[in-house]
């Protein structure tokens, strides 16, 4: 599987609410983030969590968040950041 986004990309992550186990953690869902770098390809999660294949391997990224985007009330300095790695399947290119 080729990757979609490379380091620098600005990206976001899908709003989506599926059931079951999902790797992708809700307050970050619909924010827009920055590709830090590629992880490499793992198993989907979301299939191994049932004792499925987890194939196709997926592309796993690290992408940085400005926290005062994500949170609001964030009281911290402006430049603080956030990293969470997210897999490809829950990315989407952002708008420029």
């Amino acid at each position: 599987m080729t990757a979609l986004f490379r380091a620098g990309e600005r990206v976001r992550v899908r709003r989506g609410f599926p059931p079951g186990h999902c790797r992708t953690p809700w307050y970050c869902r619909g924010h827009v983030g920055v590709i830090e770098r590629l992880c490499g390809e793992f198993g989907n999660p979301e299939q191994l969590a049932y004792a499925l294949s987890g194939e196709p391997r997926r592309p796993l990224y690290r992408v940085r968040f400005r926290q005062g985007e994500m949170w609001p009330r964030y009281a911290g300095p402006a430049d603080d950041t956030i990293e969470i790695e997210i897999y490809e399947h829950w990315l989407e290119q952002a708008d420029a």
